[in-house]
């Protein structure tokens, strides 16, 4: 398999479970089931259902989007933590590159109230 486009689009896991579950359903509809893409498509789904994508929707992921623009992070920082939501200060430091230095420890408090605001837990971890 050949990559046509390196780095294309971003996607967050829940634009790819919604991409997925589009797919399974259209895929079932028409009764023309791959075998090896339907149960890639099952086990993703599955998989990202019981991700903290379940309880998210494009409202509230562009909504924080939004409010992160203040503080200056790459799109794959931010991407990360649409797709794991840090909930800690030591969770920040593992997702943003050199965060001592990029972010004080009023922004880190900041983006852990955003990410609690905007992207609640779900009871499934």
């Amino acid at each position: 398999m050949e990559t046509t486009k390196v780095n294309a689009a971003f996607l967050c896991n829940y634009e790819v479970m919604q991409i997925l579950q589009q797919l399974k359903d259209s895929t079932q509809k028409k009764h023309k089931r791959e075998g090896s893409l339907a149960t890639v498509t099952y086990e993703t789904v599955h998989y990202l259902q019981d991700t903290e994508c379940k309880k998210q929707n494009a409202q509230s992921i562009q909504k924080f989007l939004e409010a992160m623009k203040k503080f200056k992070l790459t799109k794959t920082e931010k991407l990360m933590m649409v797709n794991t939501p840090p909930r800690t200060e030591l969770e920040i430091q593992l997702i943003v590159q050199e965060s001592e230095e990029r972010l004080s420890e009023d922004e880190v408090r900041k983006v852990i109230e955003l990410v609690n605001e905007f992207l609640p837990p779900s009871e499934v971890s």
